[in-house]
């Protein structure tokens, strides 16, 4: 009885490792063939496609659900995505989860090659890590693929004289996560002092920040800021006050694009780009970018 015992334990740990480790792989059509890349924990993070013949990439990315997460059971659409173009291209890829500012500055200083998803930078942007510096100086863009609309957020149920138009909120105080890039016209005119700014760490902050009454607004992707509340570790009865607490103000400002920001800092960011931007042409001709949105958005339900 204690041997059966024995190997029906054994049985569970090794089907609960093999759950781990698939739950790592990613897959991608190519030409109507499916193709596996194997994942494994690597240092901070997960390593794939080791065995690529260019240089390995190190990327740095957020909790960013749902389209990202490291507590995701398939990491999230756009992870899937991002592994998939690059190993397309041959390349083995390293990917680390960090706090979004850590990850910008990972990037912009040249500690990791390459940072996603990251909204469009303008030119004129400036960079929180060096003075006198903007972020398009530091940072190459790739060509977009798809993403999502920014919206202003309101407690539930308050008025507002929100039109369209920023200037009508013109001196509000409006919560923003630190580092992240909202609108060109929103980013403007908080640089500009414009509006009164609280920043949170991360975006469950800044739902609790509008929620508890310390801002007028927040503003966001709506999707993930919802996402981020319900999949958060509070307790089921805080889950409910953040959630109801919130309502959009229409319209939406913007739909943003995603892209990936390339460290100018790396000898190889050229190429690098050059490729991505191939592998982005390609699955989108082909119809594996939205296979993969669909697919990935569905599978964690």
């Amino acid at each position: 009885m204690k041997t059966l015992t024995r190997v029906v334990l054994l049985l569970l740990l090794c089907s609960a490792s093999l759950s781990t480790f698939a739950s790592l792989n990613v897959g991608y059509f190519k030409q109507g063939k499916y193709i596996m890349v194997q994942g494994e924990q690597y240092r901070n993070g997960y390593l794939y496609n080791k065995g690529g013949d260019k240089p390995l990439l190190h990327l740095v990315t957020l909790d960013w659900p749902p389209y990202i997460g490291d507590q995701l059971c398939n990491k999230g659409w756009v992870f899937q995505f991002t592994i998939s173009i690059l190993a397309d291209q041959d390349y083995p890829v390293y990917v680390e989860f960090l706090p979004w500012a850590r990850a910008v500055k990972a990037v912009e200083s040249g500690r990791a090659d390459i940072l996603f998803p990251e909204y469009f930078i303008e030119d004129a942007s400036p960079s929180d890590n060096y003075q006198g510096k903007t972020r398009r100086e530091l940072l190459a863009l790739s060509n977009a693929y798809p993403g999502g609309e920014i919206t202003l957020l309101k407690r539930r149920g308050e008025a507002d004289n929100f039109e369209g138009n920023l200037n009508a909120i013109k001196g509000a105080t409006i919560g923003v996560v630190r580092g992240y890039q909202n609108t060109p016209e929103f980013d403007a005119m908080m640089d500009n002092n414009e509006f009164v700014i609280v920043e949170a760490v991360d975006d469950l902050q800044l739902v609790k920040l509008l929620v508890g009454k310390r801002v007028d607004l927040i503003i966001g992707d709506p999707k993930v800021l919802r996402f981020t509340v319900s999949y958060s570790d509070l307790s089921k009865s805080e889950k409910v006050t953040l959630l109801r607490g919130l309502e959009n103000v229409e319209p939406a400002l913007k739909y943003n694009n995603l892209y990936f920001a390339l460290s100018k800092a790396k000898p190889n960011w050229r190429g690098v780009l050059n490729d991505i931007n191939k592998s982005l042409y390609l699955f989108k001709n082909s119809g594996e970018t939205n296979r993969i949105i669909e697919m990935g958005s569905s599978e964690c339900y």
